[in-house]
């Protein structure tokens, strides 16, 4: 896909903006030429967006707890991004409270950030992000959903620790992941909510180059000169073993259940979306480990 042709009198909205990948979407917009006074950055605490604030765009307290502060914030935005909650357990009362006031202010089209196969997976997280877009569907407004594969980050945030214990831990088996950076899933995010809305509409399955958490092992000897394997353990092991880090039960259970999504192959994709929204490959697994060590 060519570079998303870009509306400079549009106004577009980020929702979670001081958050990673709000902030990320923020930048992105800016870099597709988008003037800042047409860009609005709606966060819970406007105390905490001084630096968005610095780049000349606007700054709306948006609250997904507080509806009262969710329509004036929406006022006179054509485009949003509504970027998902991380209150797991409160997303569809949360979302379906910034949708009814985007339906309220008349935006004219939506992008959520959901995650891969939300309608047909039984990824833990997945319900949440299915019965969005169900209030997506509901409300007749135009919208686009971004179904996410995993972060990388979420690995390379744990770079130090693997390479201080010489191994990576799971319960995954064979099991892959599509996974991308967050920078390249706001570049995508952003792409959708600049494009031309009767192309955009729809159900996008996103992920980078699938990888294993034994080629994530390989990968980071590769990129760091450390040796680094991946032992698989037994779900009740991992359990165990997240347990007597201070993990609490349910917790522990929780992150066992992603472990074992990722060994049924649900947060694989070998969908080209996301490169072709990005027009380009999407960042490698290594440049991502050389990266995280900057």
């Amino acid at each position: 896909m060519s570079e998303a042709p870009v509306l400079p009198t549009a106004t577009y909205a980020v929702t979670g903006a001081t958050g990673h990948l709000g902030r990320l979407a923020v930048d992105a917009l800016l870099r597709h030429g988008v003037p800042a006074r047409n860009v609005f950055a709606l966060v819970r605490d406007t105390a905490k967006a001084d630096e968005l604030a610095a780049l000349g765009v606007g700054v709306r307290e948006a609250d997904y707890d507080r509806p009262e502060t969710l329509e004036p914030a929406l006022e006179g935005i054509e485009r949003l991004l509504l970027v998902s909650s991380p209150t797991v357990g409160d997303r569809v009362t949360q979302h379906g409270n910034v949708i009814r006031a985007a339906d309220a202010a008349d935006v004219g089209f939506v992008v959520y950030t959901s995650v891969l196969h939300a309608d047909e997976t039984e990824l833990a997280l997945a319900p949440e992000h299915a019965g969005t877009e169900d209030l997506l569907q509901a409300s007749g407004l135009p919208f686009a959903v971004a179904r996410n594969g995993w972060y990388v980050e979420n690995y390379t945030g744990r770079l130090d620790e693997y390479l201080e214990r010489g191994e990576i831990v799971g319960a995954s088996g064979d099991g892959r992941v599509s996974a991308a950076t967050r920078a390249d899933y706001a570049e995508a995010a952003v792409s959708l909510l600049t494009g031309d809305i009767a192309d955009q509409q729809g159900y996008w399955e996103l992920g980078g180059p699938a990888f294993s958490m034994s080629e994530l092992a390989d990968a980071i000897t590769e990129t760091t000169g450390t040796k680094v394997v991946y032992r698989d353990v037994s779900p009740d092991e991992f359990t165990d073993i997240l347990r007597g880090a201070g993990m609490d039960e349910d917790t522990a259970r929780f992150v066992t259940s992603l472990e074992l999504s990722i060994a049924r192959g649900e947060l694989e994709t070998d969908s080209p979306a996301l490169e072709n929204l990005l027009g380009r490959a999407p960042t490698s697994l290594v440049d991502a480990i050389r990266a995280a060590r900057v």
